[in-house]
């Protein structure tokens, strides 16, 4: 056994952000008051951060690329037995990664055409109108709930690879490396090949954080155009006397 490089740094940093930025926006989101300005802005950057590692999966590393880990049920019916041996998301993982991104994607998404009648609106509510304004908070409520779930199913498949399989998932998430056969990971029918670790460098870094960036930009309503002026009001007549 020795040590292999697992996750790329902007992996680990798009992962532990995302983490302290969701947490955020559902503690800000909870107490609400004068925090739900900053619960807004939570969901801004989090657009920003499904949008760089979408484009990552695309540009980044081979660990971090879609085109490595996402495979069909026969990469999943081989790890179901035991056949899979590979760096990276295994072939479930997989299916997690994805439904993590889009769920939070569209929560996201919800919150900028959302209002609550009291203290926040998205920037794009007026787009839609009050009464679909008000559909997307419920709908943004409601997607909440199925995060949660989903979060809480991905931190239990951590706890069930630690306490039953005895591999910790986390550290090499935090460092970057995995003790690994290189052996066993060659022999991987679905195993990154050592031809394919090319890409993930600093100028694709700076495309996927400047894409990431003006996504963000965008969310925000920063592209909207200004509103119009309003109309001026009529002279009020003199009166006849």
């Amino acid at each position: 056994m020795n040590r292999q490089r697992v996750w790329d740094l902007p992996i680990r940093l798009f992962h532990w952000l995302l983490v302290a930025s969701i947490t955020f926006a559902y503690i800000s989101g909870t107490l609400g008051g004068n925090l739900i300005d900053w619960h807004g802005r939570a969901g801004f950057f989090i657009v920003g951060l499904v949008v760089f590692r979408i484009v990552w999966g695309f540009i980044g590393t081979p660990t971090a690329r879609f085109a490595t880990f996402v495979r069909g049920p026969a990469a999943i019916r081989a790890y179901l037995r035991g056949e899979w041996r590979g760096l990276g998301h295994n072939p479930i993982g997989a299916l997690s990664v994805l439904g993590l991104l889009a769920l939070v994607a569209i929560q996201a998404a919800t919150g900028l055409f959302t209002n609550d009648d009291i203290a926040y609106q998205g920037p794009f509510a007026d787009w839609v109108g009050k009464d679909l304004s008000d559909r997307f908070h419920s709908w943004h409520a409601l997607l909440q709930n199925g995060l949660l779930a989903l979060i809480a199913v991905h931190v239990g498949a951590i706890v069930f690879y630690l306490r039953v399989k005895k591999e910790n998932l986390v550290k090499p998430m935090l460092t970057g490396w995995k003790a690994a056969d290189p052996a066993a990971a060659r022999a991987g029918q679905y195993a990154p090949q050592p031809a394919a670790r090319r890409g993930g460098g600093f100028i694709a870094f700076l495309v996927a954080a400047a894409i990431a960036g003006a996504a963000s930009l965008a969310a925000a309503g920063a592209l909207l155009p200004p509103p119009p002026a309003a109309a001026p009001q009529p002279a009020s007549a003199a009166p006849a006397w």
